[in-house]
């Protein structure tokens, strides 16, 4: 494990892709949060607001980039051909799935935690310009507040999961494009259907079992005993997502040929 853990490290610093897609998720992040909370004053959307949750809004953008990484680790390899080559050093798929998944998601927390720091730091600069402050009763966020803290742990934690999920449809389609278009549309369909779903408990059904609704509940500070998931839980329902597509994943890729 360790020279396959090694082996893939080395492809992944040396490759140009890998950081510039981490650079990415990073800048999109940081900059979508960045305009959302910029775009919010007190004056107009009052202190209601969830301001965590809402400068931490970029994780929506960057984890499609974080899937397009991890799709790129497994099924770029086929698309090269590059699979045979690294089959032969590895025979044993486990461990080569094991090492592309441990070396994928210390690269995704490594960026996630950059770019979640980044955002929250954007809103505690711009949201006082924007009227949330102490004086009003809203102050930024920080993440000396628990519910905050938390937040930023685990959409870190989400954008990781994110990573994994990708890296096993990746292992089952290996085709990098069509896994892109599943894993994209797995997240984000989902919430689409979300906005023409008019039966409450089927609406409840699909924020509890969908990988971004759960999952995402983890950012939210407000209200959360209202919420159709707890944080954790929610979490939790991506993480069983992620799981089960690298099992599948890990099945496929020890049955067929390179």
């Amino acid at each position: 494990m360790r020279l396959a853990l090694h082996a893939e490290w080395t492809k992944l610093r040396t490759v140009a892709g890998p950081a510039w897609l981490l650079l990415a998720t990073i800048a999109l992040t940081v900059a979508l949060g960045g305009l959302t909370v910029g775009a919010t004053t007190y004056a107009t959307a009052g202190a209601g607001v969830d301001l965590t949750r809402l400068g931490l809004t970029g994780v929506q953008l960057g984890q499609a980039v974080v899937a397009v990484l991890a799709v790129l680790v497994v099924a770029g390899e086929y698309g090269t051909g590059m699979i045979r080559t690294t089959l032969s050093a590895v025979p044993h798929r486990w461990t080569l799935l094991g090492a592309k998944a441990a070396v994928v998601t210390a690269a995704v927390l490594a960026a996630g935690t950059v770019a979640v720091l980044g955002s929250l730091l954007v809103a505690r600069l711009v949201l006082p310009g924007n009227g949330y402050t102490a004086a009003h009763g809203v102050p930024p966020p920080s993440l000396a507040d628990g519910p905050t803290l938390r937040a930023a742990a685990g959409s870190v934690l989400y954008l990781a999961l994110v990573a994994l999920l990708a890296l096993g449809v990746a292992a089952m389609l290996r085709d990098a494009a069509a896994a892109v278009g599943a894993v994209l549309a797995l997240l984000y369909l989902l919430p689409v259907l979300l906005t023409v779903v008019s039966d409450p408990d089927w609406e409840r059904r699909i924020r509890q079992l969908g990988p971004m609704a759960a999952g995402l509940a983890v950012q939210v500070t407000r209200d959360v005993d209202g919420l159709p998931i707890g944080p954790w839980k929610g979490l939790g329902v991506l993480a069983c997502w992620a799981a089960g597509a690298l099992l599948l994943g890990g099945l496929l890729l020890h049955r067929r040929d390179a």
